[in-house]
């Protein structure tokens, strides 16, 4: 599932390929992946342009020069195409803003998680969802407050988007394994210095992700995400580093919370 980094790398796409440029036509394959009806959608954006972005966690939010804001959420493996006119829709491309420029922008939608639709407001809709600030804007005050008053493993805790918004499984472990926090480690256990540590690590994770636009195989060799066992790049193999790149030791995997989790049982220690 797209997190935080790789929808910020679309957001940024967005904005460099997609503003300021009439909508003209709104040409979508299957209408299920609406949130808005189709009329609707139509009737409003067509003839607008797209003026600005906005990211919160895993969504991202587009304004209009007519005060429309749209929402996009990318589902499992959701993207976006900049493309012209002339050229042949690219694959999955359900969902396509054709501008009068002659370009398109294709939302990509291989297994039709994804989702478009006009919103009200962002506030009203990260309220209506229980969706807490994003991981790079939370405070640590808020982020303490959050962690201390649930009493479950820290690992769920910061996967649930109500504690911040936009990591995932692969970035919580990275961000535990660089606090040096266990997986199991309850929240309201959590010491002033540990929470700390967690939003600290939480911003260099997720700036490094940014940075690499979200191509893992090009992290440094110190991140924990080079022990999976997936192919962690389109662009590169993965390392394979079964032991901890901090004392040497191998890499645990346990279940937790539901989700296969990598941790060093040395420098991740359970008190």
């Amino acid at each position: 599932m797209p997190e935080l980094p790789e929808v910020e790398t679309y957001r940024r796409y967005f904005e460099a390929t997609s503003l300021h440029q009439p909508i003209e036509a709104i040409e979508v394959e299957d209408r299920k992946l609406l949130t808005t009806d189709y009329a609707t959608l139509t009737e409003i954006l067509i003839g607008q342009t797209f003026v600005s972005t906005k990211r919160v966690g895993k969504n991202l939010f587009i304004h209009t020069n007519g005060g429309t804001t749209v929402h996009m959420h990318f589902g499992m493996t959701g993207d976006l195409e900049y493309y012209h006119s002339s050229l042949d829709r690219p694959r999955h491309a359900r969902i396509v803003f054709v501008f009068r420029s002659g370009f398109n922008l294709g939302f990509i939608c291989p297994r039709k998680f994804e989702r478009i639709g006009l919103i009200e407001s962002i506030d009203s809709y990260l309220k209506k969802k229980e969706i807490a600030p994003d991981a790079l804007d939370i405070s640590l005050e808020e982020l303490t407050k959050n962690i201390r008053k649930r009493k479950s493993f820290i690992k769920p805790v910061l996967l649930d988007q109500s504690t911040l918004a936009g990591i995932g499984n692969w970035i919580v472990d990275d961000v535990l394994f660089q606090a040096q926090i266990h997986p199991e480690k309850l929240g309201h256990k959590l010491t002033d210095a540990e929470i700390e540590r967690i939003f600290n690590a939480t911003r260099y994770v997720l700036g490094t992700a940014i940075e690499h636009e979200a191509n893992y195989g090009r992290f440094p060799t110190h991140f924990l995400i080079h022990a999976r066992e997936w192919d962690i790049s389109p662009y590169e193999e993965p390392t394979g580093h079964k032991h901890c790149p901090r004392c040497g030791t191998e890499i645990a995997q346990m279940e937790v919370g539901g989700r296969t989790t990598y941790y060093c049982p040395v420098c991740q220690i359970l008190d």
